[in-house]
Order: C-alpha cells, then structure tokens, then sequence
C-alpha cells in the first residue's frame, strides 16, 4: 500500500494518506482506454439527424407528364429521388449510439487510469478544496500555488460544491467533477489530477474490492 502526501492550499504538507492498492496499484491496461472511451463519447451522441424519403417530401402527388410518347422516361413523381427537392434514399435518420460494455471491462479501464496519474505523479491531493464567494481570480491563485498553473488540471470532489465548480468554469483546460462521476475519459484528457482527500477515500470505499456489480456506479462523459 503505497502512501501519498496531503497538502494545503499553500501546497505545505498537511498529513498523509493510504492508498488503496486495488484502485490506485494497478496494472496499467492502455488497450482497455479505447473501448471505454468510444463508450462514454458514443452516449453523448445525440442522434438527432434526420432526412425525408420520398413518402415524407410534401407535394409531388401528381403525375409530372403522361406515360407515353414524350420520349423521356416514364415519371411517377417530381418527389422521387433523382429530382431536385425529391427523397433523400437511405438517408440518416433519429438513431441512439450508445452500446453497452463489460462492466468489468469499464471498472479496470477507470483503476487503469487511476492508477497510471499516480504512477506518472501527476496526482496532487488536497486536504480540502474551497473557494469563498465564486472567484475565478482566487481558483487560479490555488492551481498556482499547486504547480498547476500551467497544463490541463482535472479537479475532483467529493460532493458538490457550487462555488469551485463555478470558479473554475470560465478557466480554459480546467475541469471539476464530482467522484461518483469520475471517468476514463475526463483522467486521461487532462495532464494533472487535483483531487480533495475526501475524494480519494470516496473513490477507494467504492471501487476497492468491488468485484461484485463492478462498474455499477462509475462516471460518464456522456
């Protein structure tokens, strides 16, 4: 079991903390990120697109010109296809992207990635994380007195908390999530990984040892 150091807001060492080496040791799977990533994008497809054949196009009810003797080929409707502002032939049309995966195969593409911010030391765990009032000057002077002042930083809380997440909303390359919506996509996309100590003993109690229904509460990008 390995142990990290806890800092303040003044990045000056405020204690220390286990880690759980089910979720933070792990082997790192890189092969595993694909599939789940694909997963989580593919959900936030809205699969809206639409296009009208022609039983949809209005008009057209009438026979352009009669079957025989024009020398031209035989037309049943302007609306068909092969005329302009006629149906369009296979044409996309409302659909969901979303599909399903393993959730055992989701649970170690997350410990996979948990485990290689810890490996790269790219993780930095506060003991608290707050903001008085919602000031995005005051968010950038943490990060700063962090080492986070340059790069893309993932910030991760317990539970909600309107003015961090408000502050940080407006600064370009900076995410805050909560840790039950803590995913591949969000960890590996960043550079950093800010993380309250609530958090991590969140993320530990949940996904440590939890073979059964593996996977059952793990984030979404989507």
């Amino acid at each position: 079991m390995a142990t990290i150091d806890v800092v303040n807001l003044e990045n000056k060492k405020a204690g220390s903390l286990d880690l759980s080496s089910a979720v933070f040791e792990g082997e790192v799977k890189p092969h595993l990120y694909h599939a789940e990533i694909r997963r989580q994008l593919a959900e936030r497809r809205s699969g809206t697109h639409s296009t009208k054949n022609r039983a949809l196009v209005s008009g057209g009810g009438a026979k352009p010109y009669r079957q025989k003797g024009t020398g031209r080929a035989r037309q049943g409707t302007i609306r068909a296809p092969q005329f302009q502002g006629g149906g369009v032939v296979f044409g996309p049309v409302p659909r969901g992207y979303s599909h399903k995966l393993p959730k055992k195969v989701r649970r170690a593409a997350l410990l996979s990635a948990l485990s290689q911010r810890v490996q790269e030391s790219a993780m930095i765990v506060v003991d608290d994380l707050q903001v008085e009032g919602f000031r995005t000057k005051r968010m950038v002077e943490i990060l700063g007195a962090l080492g986070l002042g340059e790069g893309t930083t993932l910030i991760v809380i317990e539970d909600a908390n309107p003015t961090v997440e408000a502050s940080s909303r407006n600064l370009p390359g900076v995410s805050v999530v909560r840790a039950a919506g803590v995913n591949v996509y969000d960890l590996l996309r960043h550079q950093n990984l800010l993380i309250t100590k609530a958090a991590v003993e969140s993320l530990q109690a949940r996904l440590a040892g939890a073979d059964s229904g593996a996977g059952k509460n793990e984030g979404d990008a989507g």
